[in-house]
Parts: C-alpha cells; structure tokens; sequence
C-alpha cells in the first residue's frame, strides 16, 4: 500500500503532525504547509489536509496571512524600488523582491516603470523559510502569460483558502455567475488572498467586486441569485 494512503486527507492536523512517512523511492509531491522532517512528512501549519488528483499533498488553512510557495501565482503591491529589485507586499511574513529583469523583454536598458503602489501579478519562484521570497512577472518559458503589472480595476483582500476555491476548475460558481451575467470581466486571483477585479464600466466592476466578496459562503444556487439581483439593482 502506497504510504500516501495513509495521510489522514480530508482531516483537520495541526502543525508539527506528521502524516505520512517519506517514500523509500520516488518522489512525494508537496504544498503549501508541509515538510520533510527526517524520514516523515510534517505539518507546518493548522488546516486541512488535502489531495490532488495527482497526489500532490498540501494544507488548506484559513489564515490570511500568506506562507509563499513556489510556483504559486501572488498578487502584491510594490513598496520601493532599490537597484536591481522591487520590493513587494505579498501579505506574507517578509516583504518579496521582484528583480527588474523579471519580466518579458527586460533589459537594462528597457525597465519595467514600475512605481510605489502599483499592483503585480507574479510567480513565485523562491521561498526559503529564512530568506525573503523571490518573484518573477514570466513563466518558466520566460513569457509574460498573464504575469505583470495590473492597471486599473480594484483589489480585494480575502483569505488563502477563499483564493483556492475561485481558481478551482469547474469555474467557482461566482465567477461563472459573473460570466453569464456580466459577459465582460477581467479577474485575477492570487494564492495569497488577493483578488483583483476590472470591467469596462466603474458600475460593473462593483457589481463583480460585491459578488466575490459576499459569496464565499453561499451554495451555487444563493450565488446565482446574488449576482442576478445585483445586475438587476444596477439596472434600474
């Protein structure tokens, strides 16, 4: 029996638990809230645990306050810009560095002009527990595929597992609400609880920006009823 299958998935842990021992061969795939302590596999934080399709084991907590994980796609807002890096607020424990050649076509002659208070969409690519994590606005190709600077719109701060739930396939019964209702809606989500929103019209990006905010404890049926409602309220 694969020692995966002794994770006690689906159960609320604790941090420090281990819930399963390190395969002899192999990889094991890891998340957000685990790692190997000697030959187990350990708990950083209090949730969830949870499983892929795949395998893949991570936590799902409730805190707002966001552990980097690499890969994780992040929404953060720059705080300064010093030489060759951006220093980023990702609402985790240390503030983020975006290095300046981190973006499609960068060079050093061809910098991205980013300014204090500007919002980016990024990967992150570093996150040793000791070090501030590192970000980039590229995929691992080197494209931009969606990653940069996000204009306009409004931001919502919400929670990591919140986050998880809107970039879950099927579509999040909100954001399908949304597309039936509002047609056209630009909405970013980061593995750290923000959420960034635009549409064409100010009145439709509150419409979106209410929905996600007030349906994360809904049924689909309550949600659809919500946005209907407050495309209607806009209407008249």
């Amino acid at each position: 029996m694969s020692k995966l299958h002794t994770a006690p998935v689906g159960e609320v842990v604790y941090p420090g638990q281990s819930v399963c021992k390190l395969p002899d061969t192999g990889q094991l795939r890891v998340g957000p809230g685990l790692e190997a302590n000697n030959n187990a596999l350990c708990t950083t934080k209090s949730g969830i645990l949870r499983k892929t399709k795949v395998g893949k084991l991570w936590v799902e907590g409730r805190q707002k306050r966001y552990i980097p994980a690499v890969e994780e796609s992040v929404i953060g807002i720059i705080t300064e810009n010093y030489g060759e890096n951006f220093a980023v607020n990702i609402g985790g424990p240390f503030t983020a560095s975006l290095p300046v050649l981190a973006f499609e076509g960068a060079t050093r002659r061809n910098r991205p002009n980013l300014q204090v208070g500007d919002i980016v969409y990024a990967r992150v690519t570093s996150a040793d527990r000791d070090l501030d994590p590192v970000l980039a606005c590229v995929d691992a190709q080197g494209k931009a595929s969606g990653f940069g600077q996000l204009k306009e719109g409004y931001l919502i701060n919400s929670n990591t597992h919140y986050a998880r739930r809107l970039l879950s396939r099927p579509p999040c019964p909100v954001l399908a609400s949304l597309e039936k209702h509002l047609k056209q809606f630009e909405v970013a989500v980061g593995m750290n609880g923000k959420i960034w929103i635009d549409a064409p019209s100010t009145a439709r990006t509150v419409i979106a920006c209410n929905a996600v905010q007030r349906a994360e404890f809904m049924s689909s049926a309550q949600t659809e009823l919500l946005v209907s409602k407050l495309v209607d309220v806009a209407k008249s």
